[in-house]
């Protein structure tokens, strides 16, 4: 008797940061239940360079190998126009509806030559809902971001009254709204304690600017979808997953963690051969011993905060791997590489630090952290990073930039202990982080918090459980695809 086939279409936000979890997730899924084929619906944005790299990447690999994943790039549109959008979010948002006749086309072709069992949008595509209920396809958030702020993103248009209230416009060039009294806390279920104001992400608190629509009206449709699949496992974040089991809202499947283990070294440009000599330069160091900082593929500090990370280092005497990224020229762009890296820091700090660390550019994180030498990771506190971390048992400083960073590096510290803390809501226009402050959270990463580290330990061993047969992943990945299967049979779906 044939096998049934099935075939789960994803369609995501043009970003590194979702793009690659999705995929993942895909992969993940087909090899799950060898039913599966995964189909990805590509999006096209011509100023990501390294955007466009990575998905170009994905169908050669294709063609080497025996992958159930297939990808299909949308055709190129008429962009937004600068008059249309103030943020990059903004952007994103005009672009990803104004496929949605592609993606509709797409998908009618794939029903007409398989079963197409659900379509699957993130955080920021679920314009596309529209589509799935005109083909009459279940459709499922999948959710790269933590169980904590998939809460705040439910949370967030009845959350918007509140700001209408506590918060007002503030007097600085920023553009945030502020609260009106100091002692204004944010309760938001998926958190066990209070969310201080300073926490949330830049476009919730630039409330009258395009972003801040976008992520409500994102916000508000994640409860048309019948599941939610969110990259977490249940040991890492129990209250938060705990909190979203209410009646009202679609099941939570936690899935994770769904990790690139082999990162970008199979398509990011900027050659292997200095990725080689950081590795080289790491197998000559004393295990743990050295301190990576890293800010993620959109992150970037400029000049004035670069030297006082560099006056930090020198001064806290550790072992360092340093990646800097030049800020974004446009407001669509990407970080790029500095042409000259010696002029942005300290003059002579290259000469003073040699053979005590390096300063480079790009770099492999997923294989730097994966080496016996790191012993703890100033990060930007994107989720990947953080699971990525987990996932080899480095402990974190956080050090937030943007998107949900803030949130991710409170929950890390303050709830989960997993972390120590450099900054909690440190941003674009804060206070620059002094070489002082460094050097005091470099010393607690690395020589203290004895704590912190045994939590990580353990989470590591958990992180690699929660996937194994019958570990809380795996469970919660078998009952999702149990419920696309019964969906498509017409059977109950029990919950």
């Amino acid at each position: 008797m044939a096998m049934d086939k099935y075939e789960a279409v994803f369609i995501s936000t043009p970003s590194i940061g979702n793009l690659v979890p999705t995929v993942e997730f895909a992969h993940h899924l087909t090899r799950h239940d060898p039913r599966f084929s995964a189909t990805l619906l590509i999006i096209t944005v011509p100023e990501r360079t390294i955007v466009n790299l990575y998905t170009q990447s994905l169908a050669t690999a294709l063609s080497h190998s025996h992958s159930h994943v297939n990808f299909i790039h949308l055709p190129t549109i008429q962009p937004p126009t600068p008059d249309q959008y103030q943020s990059s979010l903004g952007y994103t948002s005009l672009l990803i509806d104004k496929h949605k006749p592609h993606a509709k086309h797409a998908i009618s072709t794939l029903i007409s030559t398989t079963s197409v069992a659900a379509l699957f949008v993130d955080m920021f595509t679920t314009s596309m809902i529209d589509v799935a209920e005109d083909l009459g396809i279940p459709c499922y958030l999948f959710f790269a971001s933590p169980a904590s702020f998939l809460g705040f993103m439910l949370h967030l248009p009845a959350l918007d009254t509140q700001l209408a209230v506590d918060f007002v416009d503030s007097d600085s060039h920023s553009g945030f709204i502020v609260p009106k009294d100091s002692a204004v806390e944010l309760i938001v279920p998926t958190f066990s304690k209070p969310l201080p104001p300073s926490m949330l992400p830049s476009h919730v608190l630039k409330r009258n600017k395009d972003g801040y629509f976008c992520f409500l009206e994102n916000a508000r449709r994640y409860t048309e979808t019948i599941g939610i699949v969110v990259n977490t496992f249940l040991e890492l974040e129990p209250h938060a997953i705990e909190s979203l089991s209410i009646s009202g809202l679609p099941p939570v499947y936690p899935v994770g963690p769904i990790l690139d283990h082999a990162g970008a070294s199979r398509w990011h440009p900027d050659g292997a051969q200095q990725q080689d000599s950081i590795m080289e330069w790491l197998d000559q160091q004393p295990p743990s011993s050295v301190v990576f900082l890293c800010f993620g593929s959109m992150g970037s500090l400029e000049g004035p905060q670069l030297r006082e990370i560099a006056i930090g280092l020198e001064r806290s005497g550790y072992r360092f791997l340093w990646s800097i990224r030049e800020a974004p020229k446009g407001k669509l762009d990407l970080p790029g590489e500095y042409t000259n890296v010696e002029a942005a820091l300290p003059a002579g700090f290259l000469d003073r630090t040699a053979g005590l660390g390096i300063v480079c550019g790009w770099v492999q994180q997923v294989r730097v952290l994966s080496h016996q030498a790191i012993g703890g990771f100033v990060s930007h506190c994107g989720w990947n990073s953080i699971l990525e971390s987990v996932w080899h048992g480095v402990p974190i400083a956080t050090w937030p930039v943007y998107a949900e960073q803030q949130m991710n590096a409170f929950e890390l510290v303050k709830e989960l202990g997993l972390g120590v803390e450099i900054r909690l809501d440190y941003r674009e226009d804060s206070d620059l982080v002094v070489a002082e402050e460094l050097e005091r959270g470099l010393r607690r990463l690395m020589d203290g918090e004895d704590e912190v580290k045994a939590k990580v330990r353990e989470m590591e061993a958990k992180s690699r459980m929660a996937l194994m047969e019958n570990g809380s992943s795996y469970k919660s990945l078998t009952s999702l695809i149990q419920e696309i299967s019964c969906r498509i049979q017409g059977s109950e779906v029990k919950y």
